[in-house]
């Protein structure tokens, strides 16, 4: 059997590291996709909040992490009796679709800027997902409130629909709170600004000073 620590390509050992660990660990043989859509999400914000704190060690580590996860998933569809796949058929189609969606660098497209190259991007998505009969298609329902409502924000102002307008009073109902936060994402999107982050880096603000409350600073 293969040693993961004497292989020289890293990425090849992390993948027969996790190849052994889903064969011959009890615990990991059991686990299904959806098993590990808890540890995906929560390793997910861990990267996050090292990105933001911009904590190199962390980051490193986390990175790691949401590898891990990846393939996990791998060696999961790789056992898959009815539609097998494996981390290399995984790769294949991520470098497939870059390649792809990169014509300003693996084709004779031209991109100075950086909107020319979302416009490459755009067409090569769109290209691929002509099954997509409306511009909401492929926004996950499982994202967090603001990030979604970003993101629905930014798909509609691709459409004549009513901009979202300011309430006159401050919300009464629960139906009111939700009209005065999509304002607020709404602005934020006018911005450029990240609401989700906002909100994190805010709740940070908070926390330092419970915890400075709670030491007597």
């Amino acid at each position: 059997m293969t040693d993961p620590l004497t292989e020289p390509d890293a990425l090849r050992a992390a993948a027969e590291t996790m190849r052994q660990v889903r064969e011959r660990c009890v615990w990991s043989q059991r686990i299904t996709h959806r098993d590990l859509v808890p540890y995906l999400i929560e390793e997910a914000h861990e990267l996050i909040d090292a990105v933001e704190r911009d904590d190199r060690a962390e980051l490193r580590e986390e990175l790691g992490d949401l590898l891990w996860q990846v393939l996990f998933h791998a060696a999961i569809t790789a056992q898959d009796a009815s539609d097998p796949f494996d981390i290399d058929d995984v790769a294949r189609g991520l470098t497939e679709k870059m390649v792809r969606r990169h014509p300003h660098v693996f084709g004779d497209a031209v991109a100075t800027t950086p909107d020319e190259v979302l416009v490459h991007w755009n067409a090569a998505k769109a290209a691929e997902k002509r099954e997509r009969r409306s511009v909401l298609d492929g926004v996950p329902a499982g994202m967090p409130a603001l990030a979604r409502a970003q993101k629905v924000l930014g798909r509609a102002a691709r459409l004549p629909v009513p901009p979202v307008e300011r309430p006159e009073t401050a919300p009464a109902s629960e139906a009111d709170l939700g009209d005065a936060l999509l304002v607020l994402v709404a602005q934020a999107q006018q911005h450029g600004w990240d609401a989700e982050r906002a909100l994190r880096e805010r709740i940070r603000v908070l926390e330092s000073e419970v915890r400075a409350a709670e030491s007597g600073g």
